[in-house]
């Protein structure tokens, strides 16, 4: 079962545990967001909401109790002894800061953060959602008021001290307001992942105490429905998206869009400085939560979220319509952007295909050629101007001058490819356990498959390290996490004595502390000969060989030879983003080049096509050419009849592999591998 991590998240909101909400006491005065309870009974609360059709304003904000003042955070922060423990499993339990004299900022809460953004960003769009196919926007003065208003309903929901709020939903506003209302109330935060089983959802609910739990449909009601009756501390769940087919005991709504969806389509643009990004990825994962939520409010950075099918196609007219300034991408999702223009360009003219191919071959040179020189010869600003920049426009990268990705390793075709478009893909390094990034690239500091530099007031170091430099990669600074709640014997493991968080991660530093991640301790394979071999050079290398490939699987711990399960390129379902048996445009052009006429899997598979089988056997071989000894040879490999997927088991939300499961659902064709021969 999944760990719940206390975060420093968690950490700024215990600093409000002990304290009065700002304006006074906890239950009292404005309090709620008009929830609705559904059993037909209201709440004993009251509005603050304005009158229907009245813009929030920097005067309606007066109206509401003042924000705590930053003396204030300064004495109640002086109240607080230094603690000497590095690591704890309590949710009330407290930790000693990992300060680093490189960067002295003294602890900075999340509400304090939000009221300096206030004051510098208030007037500016913080949020933008689409209702009724229109995009409408909050700025950052509503943002903070409706935040302040999902405190106070938590609290009279029953929210207390070292509980949770769990939110179960696609990311938009009302994921935000929960989240940042939750942490102003001084609970903390645990997100759910919208594909999670209801006895996932009732174990991290339970573990971490939840008193309130916010869902966005019908489809997630039903979930908590089943499994509220193992939830002792659960108080109460709001829905937002949807209403609940029926009247029901603690079952509420959030009804602020109703009143303020309209109202707030009027707000002017944002400066033309201010960051634009698209929120899409799941918000209970760590990457997508500082990404969208924490740092948007700490750089004024204006947030638009996609619609639910954003990753079943709609996310590139989202990004058409929204143009981010920044973006950010699990390397799945650059790859199947990657594998769409190919079949694009496919289909293409020969003439515009040719020319595709020329913009982006003479782009990729100069990329890797002089990566850092801003004067570029005729030929390559050319290519930029004729063909490019349309690419990029038809993305929705037109204003695009930053793009992340992380979570997972990318291969190094998926990163050329996008250097030749002229998109330099950032990456970053970090776990859930560091709170999201501990090395980030940038325009100014990036090399080519790195992940980039340690960032400030953070350190690293490598441990048992070999000949070449590469050892498990260990974390250490104000980021780290608190520790796995209520799991000793695991946070034990994970931080030593020192503080130092092992990660488990393999890696190396170059001369210049750029980071290189060369694979997994968990997921090195271990030979019955002793050979140490890591998995995804050699998957890298046979999905470079063989483009038909869309996952790889190196198999061979304990056993006496490597060997490999492949998938096949195909489309997925439009509905449920499933894989379907057609085969992608790359991949029957990749038959039609090697003699076969396959356009489906089953074909492939069920007729063992010779034609693509002696192709992939070829590829292989060139791999097994370059490997660095026998050992390292994959000997036998078999194509599955159906990609890997998330509905699968084999992918997890953020579209990386569990080996495990792989390795237990096709337990039956990997045994064949390893069957002695009868004599």
């Amino acid at each position: 079962m999944p760990e719940v991590l206390l975060l420093r998240a968690a950490a700024f909101s215990l600093r409000f545990l002990n304290r009065r909400l700002p304006g006074g006491p906890r239950c009292v005065g404005k309090l709620s967001l008009n929830l609705q309870n559904h059993q037909g009974v209201r709440p004993n609360v009251r509005s603050s909401f304005p009158a229907d059709r009245q813009p929030l304003s920097k005067e309606s904000l007066s109206h509401t109790p003042e924000p705590l003042a930053p003396e204030k955070v300064k004495d109640d922060r002086q109240v607080d002894g230094p603690e000497e423990a590095l690591w704890t499993t309590r949710a009330d339990g407290r930790v000693r800061l990992r300060m680093d004299p490189s960067c002295s900022q003294i602890p900075y809460t999340v509400h304090r953060m939000f009221y300096e953004a206030l004051d510098k960003y208030g007037d500016l769009s913080a949020l933008g959602f689409k209702r009724q196919d229109k995009w409408e926007h909050i700025t950052y003065s509503q943002y903070y008021l409706i935040a302040r208003k999902a405190a106070k309903s938590f609290l009279k929901l029953g929210l207390e001290r070292a509980h949770s709020v769990a939110i179960l939903g696609f990311n938009s506003p009302e994921w935000f307001f929960s989240a940042v209302g939750t942490v102003f109330a001084g609970g903390i935060v645990t997100g759910l992942y919208t594909t999670s089983s209801p006895e996932a959802c009732q174990y991290i609910a339970r573990d971490s105490r939840a008193n309130v739990i916010v869902v966005d449909t019908q489809k997630q009601l039903e979930k908590i429905l089943k499994i509220w009756k193992n939830l002792p501390h659960l108080k109460a769940v709001v829905i937002y998206r949807e209403l609940p087919p029926k009247p029901m005991a603690n079952v509420y709504t959030i009804t602020w869009t109703a009143r303020y969806g309209s109202q707030a389509g009027d707000i002017q643009p944002a400066e033309v400085q201010q960051e634009v990004v698209v929120s899409y990825l799941p918000l209970s994962h760590i990457a997508a939560q500082i990404y969208d939520l924490w740092t948007g409010i700490q750089w004024g950075a204006q947030v638009c979220f996609a619609e639910p099918d954003a990753l079943k196609g709609s996310l590139v007219n989202t990004l058409r319509e929204v143009e981010p300034t920044s973006h950010m991408g699990v390397p799945r999702v650059w790859e199947k952007i990657m594998e769409r223009i190919q079949e694009v360009a496919a289909q293409s003219g020969f003439i515009r295909r040719k020319m595709l191919l020329w913009a982006m071959s003479v782009t990729l040179e100069q990329n890797l050629n002089c990566p850092h020189s801003e004067l570029r010869p005729f030929t390559s600003r050319l290519a930029d101007y004729l063909v490019l920049a349309k690419v990029r426009q038809a993305l929705g990268f037109a204003k695009c001058q930053k793009s992340f990705y992380g979570a997972a390793p990318m291969t190094a075709e998926t990163q050329r490819f996008f250097l030749g478009l002229n998109i330099r893909l950032y990456a970053g390094y970090g776990l859930s356990e560091s709170t999201g990034p501990h090395f980030m690239s940038s325009p100014y500091n990036y090399r080519l498959y790195s992940s980039g530099k340690v960032v400030p007031g953070c350190q690293v170091k490598l441990v048992s390290e070999d000949a070449e430099g590469v050892g498990e990669i260990c974390l250490w600074g104000r980021t780290i996490f608190m520790g796995y709640l209520n799991m000793e014997d695991k946070t034990s493991e994970a931080i030593d004595a020192e503080g130092w968080l092992h990660t488990g991660d393999t890696g190396r530093l170059d001369a210049d502390g750029f980071l290189y991640i060369t694979g997994r301790l968990k997921e090195l394979i271990i030979t019955a000969g002793g050979e140490n071999v890591p998995p995804v050079p050699i998957e890298e290398a046979v999905k470079t060989e063989v483009p038909i490939i869309s996952n790889a699987m190196l198999i061979g711990d304990q056993k006496k030879f490597l060997s490999m399960l492949l998938t096949l390129k195909c489309t997925l379902d439009p509905d449920t983003s499933d894989p379907t048996d057609n085969l992608s445009e790359q991949a029957v052009e990749f038959c039609q080049r090697v003699g076969s006429k396959a356009t489906t899997v089953s074909e492939i598979v069920g007729q063992r096509d010779e034609a693509v089988y002696q192709a992939i056997e070829e590829g292989i071989r060139r791999v097994n050419s370059n490997a660095a000894a026998r050992p390292y040879h994959i000997q036998k490999w078999a194509i599955l009849q159906k990609d890997f997927s998330i509905s699968g088991g084999e992918l997890g939300p953020t579209m990386k592999l569990k080996r495990l499961t792989v390795l237990e659902k096709y337990k039956d064709i990997i045994d064949s591998f390893y069957q002695e021969q009868k004599q």
